[in-house]
């Protein structure tokens, strides 16, 4: 039994006391229709929410965060598409990429034949375009690639060439996930970063039908460069409903795909259809134990190591977190995604701590925090052990997770103060070094430099009592700002990997915060219309992959 499907039944037996969705009446699927178009098309698929807010707006801007809608996804394309899950880039826009010899440069190759749907070429010049709109317009820079980049040229409709203030390969995954703009469109924006963009000229594989506050319809758009691997001709995203009646339209068959939570997720939604009703909660950013280095004992190595030894992550997983996560590998990488970042020696368990609570006792005897008469864990100044755990309120699963540790801790003869404060409180809490053990969530990305520069890098953190940037556990280490800084002038993947390699080793042997479990991304599908859905036995990418999720449907019975 894989490790995911151990977490799936032990998640179901758990779990199944504590649903109480009404489903009577359910039926176990509507028949929404469907079926193909005369081309072989599937017609439509329903899909979750489609973004905007509480009361969503046309807005196609996809550098409108807050506010833009689900089809932005589709309707612009980058130059490479990250895969989040695999963390390769996979052509797009741009047929191949290279760097000049010291990493300062980065040469894009267009590919040929891209237009916008009113019949305009798409070239490099788009490409300079959008980049340039982002440079004068700061609010659009959402990922911050300014702060890499010194000017963008095109010196021929089929090559774009980057030129970085510094070796530029951290940046990598920031210039592609920038979705390109067409010129002779946005050109005449007054205000780009008010323009909602309600009639897009887009390029890519659909196109915007319909929309009202309910739903918003895509079409497929016959004229997009790889059209012939679009098998899908309609796409409606449905507004959300709240809580439990979205988990009744999911149970009853409405959507072919959504994203959310859904307890006792078997019984609710895989029992209702067996064949055709599936789930995958593929591995995010680990949510991680933060301890205030700046204070004894977390100062102490030893300590650290011996406390995460002491936690029963498998506990947290299965009685906070459903059964539905992984415990997290103490490399922070997310696997198995990431394991060929893994350094020689740490492949299979072998990054990962296991619960051993007598272990993680005698390191704290062995270390000098000993016991007292009544078995209170003692610090080397003779008095018992006692820290606070700031955990957001309302945070129910991370409280869980936390009463679980409380636990762990208490069988050590240390004496956990849990607190709740406002997430917002936390947060700030967190960021100011006022706080002696809380939850973070750090790295996870498919950017390597930030995965270790954020929690880990000096000039990203402060003293207690002054704000953070991202290191907010006051992690100081010359070896690991050293490695930090070859690993953002690494130009070769074998230098990356050597970077992020000794990094995750120092994560294993300094233990600067102990990972605990995985995020879950949230993906429930149906094949009764489409197959081709990324999940456990063929993890190509992740559904928020929008491109290469799409690219790979096919019609159920299809040869495919």
């Amino acid at each position: 039994m894989s490790r995911n499907s151990r977490r799936r039944a032990a998640g179901a037996v758990a779990l199944a006391a504590a649903t109480a969705i009404a489903l009577a009446g359910c039926g176990g699927g509507a028949d929404r229709g469907g079926g193909l178009t005369e081309e072989g098309f599937i017609q439509k698929l329903e899909y979750g929410g489609f973004g905007g807010g509480d009361n969503p707006q046309v807005n196609y801007n996809p550098f409108l965060v807050p506010t833009r809608l689900a089809a932005w996804e589709y309707l612009y394309e980058p130059l490479m598409e990250t895969n989040d899950y695999t963390c390769e880039a996979t052509p797009w826009l741009a047929t191949d990429f290279s760097w000049n010899e010291d990493g300062t440069q980065l040469t894009y190759e267009m590919r040929e034949g891209p237009t916008w749907t009113d019949g305009e070429a798409l070239d490099g010049e788009d490409v300079k375009f959008t980049f340039e709109l982002l440079r004068d317009n700061e609010a659009l820079d959402v990922d911050g690639v300014w702060r890499y980049l010194d000017s963008v040229e095109a010196p021929d409709p089929g090559t774009v060439v980057f030129t970085f203030t510094g070796p530029g390969a951290s940046a990598f995954t920031l210039v592609n996930n920038v979705r390109i703009v067409p010129e002779h469109i946005w050109k005449d924006v007054e205000d780009p970063v008010t323009f909602t963009n309600e009639e897009p000229v887009s390029s890519g594989p659909m196109t915007v039908k319909s929309f009202t506050p309910q739903a918003l319809v895509i079409e497929r758009n016959p004229d997009f460069w790889g059209a012939e691997d679009v098998k899908v001709q309609e796409i409606q995203f449905n507004k959300s409903d709240a809580g439990q009646v979205e988990q009744l339209k999911l149970s009853r068959g409405d959507y072919d795909a959504n994203a959310m939570f859904v307890p006792n997720i078997e019984e609710v939604y895989v029992d209702k259809d067996p064949e055709n009703n599936h789930y995958w909660f593929a591995s995010g950013s680990p949510i991680s134990l933060f301890m205030n280095l700046e204070q004894a004992p977390f100062d102490d190595v030893a300590f650290r190591k011996a406390i995460a030894l002491g936690i029963d992550r498998e506990r947290i997983v299965e009685e906070a977190q459903y059964g539905y996560v992984e415990p997290a590998s103490q490399t922070g990488l997310v696997l198995p995604g990431m394991e060929e970042w893994l350094p020689e020696g740490l492949e299979g368990d072998a990054s990962y701590i296991a619960y051993d609570a007598d272990a993680a006792a005698e390191a704290l005897d062995a270390a000098g925090y000993g016991t007292d008469g009544s078995g209170k864990r003692l610090d080397k100044t003779g008095q018992p052990m006692e820290f606070s755990f700031k955990v957001p309120g309302g945070y129910n699963d991370w409280i869980q997770a936390a009463q679980v540790m409380q636990d762990d801790f208490e069988a050590l003869g240390i004496t956990i103060d849990l607190q709740t404060p406002t997430p917002e409180t936390v947060e700030s809490d967190r960021s100011l070094g006022e706080y002696e053990m809380t939850f973070g969530v750090r790295g996870g990305t498919c950017n390597m430099f930030r995965n270790f520069q954020e929690p880990l890098a000096s000039d990203q953190t402060a003293p207690t009592g002054e704000k953070a940037a991202t290191n907010e556990i006051r992690w100081r280490d010359d070896r690991t700002d050293q490695l930090v800084e070859e690993l953002r002038v690494a130009v070769g993947e074998e230098d990356q990997r050597a970077a992020v390699g000794e990094l995750s080793q120092i994560m294993m042997d300094e233990v600067p915060y102990v990972p605990i479990w995985y995020g879950a991304n949230w993906f429930q599908y149906s094949t009764k219309q489409a197959t081709g859905w990324p999940n456990e036995d063929d993890p190509y990418a992740k559904y928020a992959d929008s491109l290469l999720v799409l690219t790979h449907l096919q019609p159920t019975g299809s040869e495919g």
